[in-house]
């Protein structure tokens, strides 16, 4: 008798060999922990957007998780000169950074009239207070220790932001590597952690001037900072699209953390993680 299934007939996958009982086993939901994941959504409000609104701040925070994970990869990788390996990782990165992008879109189908049903709910919450997010801007350098205190409440997040503060920037990973090449690079630029975002130097200028006008004579470097040019690239992206979401949302009402909301998010528009990369590659 033939396996496939007659017509008008459901097809059962145990004729093919499919595993259909689990309760010895370990199961797709038992690995993924589906159960608690799917039961971390508690809306405090009756309104219907109120779960859009959880579970698109979810998500991101799990992309967030990954991008750190692979940023720390990334730096471990520079740091043992294993280049071809950090080159995948920032691109890994960088493609976290595209979700994170595209994120935006299905928020913005929230009207201001959708977002006011429930935003009291909020309270003084707000993604100005995500430790994922500040410990992704702390990796990328911009390192404001001010924004330690949103998390004074919580010794743990202290610890893991202090953590991040006594390790070196991704830039200053990179930096390192180029004096392991040969290039002149300020000992202060890489000698200790950096406490305070990244200003532009003249003499990493000149550094990145040669990379680029050889790329050949220096392939590494050139092509990890074309690596750090598309992270910031997407990094900047992200925060115009939180910008121009939150515009067309909440106008420019103050933000539930206490910011100026908008106001406040086009002045981090103006932040540059990578100065000389940003500005080298066209003034040559």
């Amino acid at each position: 008798m033939s396996d496939e299934a007659e017509p008008g007939k459901a097809y059962n996958p145990e004729t093919e060999g499919a595993e259909m009982r689990f309760a010895d086993k370990m199961s797709y939901g038992d690995y993924l922990g589906l159960t608690q994941i799917l039961n971390a959504q508690a809306p405090l409000s009756d309104a219907s957007d109120e779960l859009l609104f959880i579970i698109q701040h979810q998500t991101s925070e799990l992309w967030m998780k990954l991008m750190l994970h692979e940023l720390n990869a990334a730096r471990d990788a520079i740091a043992d000169d294993h280049m071809p390996q950090a080159m995948k990782l920032l691109a890994r990165v960088s493609r976290i950074m595209e979700q994170l992008n595209s994120a935006w879109d299905v928020l913005r189908t929230m009207t201001p009239s959708d977002y006011t049903q429930f935003r009291d709910a909020l309270g003084m919450s707000s993604g100005f207070q995500s430790l994922q997010y500040r410990l992704i801007e702390y990796a990328l350098g911009n390192r404001n220790t001010a924004m330690i205190r949103p998390h004074e409440h919580d010794a743990q997040s202290v610890a893991l932001l202090n953590a991040e503060l006594a390790r070196p920037s991704l830039y200053q990973v990179v930096l390192a590597f180029a004096r392991r090449q040969g290039l002149d690079v300020p000992e202060d630029a890489i000698a200790v952690p950096a406490s305070a975002p990244h200003l532009e130097v003249p003499e990493i200028m000149t550094l990145w001037q040669k990379v680029y006008r050889d790329p050949s004579a220096h392939w590494a470097l050139y092509e990890v900072g074309e690596k750090l040019v598309d992270l910031e690239d997407y990094f900047r992206r992200w925060r115009f699209n939180h910008v121009t979401t939150v515009e067309r949302v909440i106008g420019f009402k103050r933000g539930t953390g206490g910011t100026g909301g908008v106001s406040y998010l086009k002045r981090m528009l103006e932040v540059e993680l990578f100065p000389e990369l940003w500005h080298v590659r066209t003034a040559l």
